[in-house]
């Protein structure tokens, strides 16, 4: 990450490092880190616990950590990103 940083391409964006909310950060983890890094990290556990609708690959199933960022049992991929928002300080 520094090496962008010194080629400048880390300007703001997805790229802008944002500070997670308590409840973000029980699943990405504390501390500055870009959007698109807290979107893998989210994936990350999606796909580790087995999260992913069987019927539908597209449709997220929360677990606890993930109710609490999403506010219910369910939303969509596309969906994930509206309810990151809500818990990032940029």
């Amino acid at each position: 990450m520094a090496e962008a940083k010194k080629a400048g391409a880390a300007r703001g964006g997805i790229s802008k490092p944002v500070t997670p909310s308590e409840e973000l950060a029980a699943v990405v983890g504390k501390g500055p880190l870009p959007r698109s890094e807290i979107v893998s990290k989210m994936w990350e556990h999606i796909k580790k616990n087995n999260l992913q609708n069987p019927e539908n690959k597209r449709e997220i199933l929360a677990d606890d950590k993930l109710k609490k960022v999403f506010g219910k049992d369910k939303v969509t991929m596309f969906e994930m990103n509206k309810h990151i928002s809500g818990h990032v300080k940029g």
